[in-house]
């Protein structure tokens, strides 16, 4: 396994073994949760242009700031999610400007959220699946966040795409 990318308390990757050229192991944290928990087999192609975009994305400058503003950002996040889930049909779509780490299978256990407060970005989440509320009760209706420089983020992006790139050239 490679060396850690990033910080744990915030955000980090590390990268495992490869299964074939196309899929390796991906394991993400975020304020010292194990992200990909229930699928860190990556389909590498998909994943690494998922997370360049994303690097490139918040690096150009891109992202909103909370849009409540007097509510902390994990209140945010509950609050945006819970339009959509009391009824899609008279949904604003609000919270559609704040998706982040919408990275395919991989990462589509939790319901992400993305920040940007000048050079600050905070990232709210939580998971979703019943599988993984049953293993773990202590996350039913917990939203995590981290809040991090926007360079620390988007170059922790840039060496997990690199490494895939990498390691990818090898097998």
């Amino acid at each position: 396994m490679e060396a850690l990318l990033g910080d744990k308390h915030k955000f980090a990757a590390e990268i495992g073994d490869w299964a074939s050229p196309n899929l390796c192991r991906v394991d993400l944290w975020a304020a010292d949760q194990w992200l990909t928990c229930d699928d860190n087999m990556a389909f590498v192609p998909q994943f690494r242009s998922s997370v360049s975009d994303t690097a490139a994305w918040v690096r150009s400058g891109q992202g909103s700031p909370p849009p409540f503003a007097r509510l902390p950002v994990a209140a945010t996040h509950r609050r945006l999610l819970a339009g959509f889930a009391i009824d899609p049909e008279e949904d604003d779509g609000l919270r559609e400007e704040f998706w982040i780490l919408q990275w395919g299978p991989t990462t589509d256990n939790i319901s992400a959220l993305g920040f940007r407060q000048g050079t600050r970005l905070a990232i709210t989440f939580q998971f979703w699946r019943e599988e993984h509320l049953v293993k773990h009760p202590e996350h039913a209706g917990t939203v995590f966040e981290i809040d991090m420089e926007v360079a620390e983020f988007a170059t922790t992006l840039d060496d997990l795409a690199a490494s895939l790139d990498r390691g990818q050239a090898c097998v």
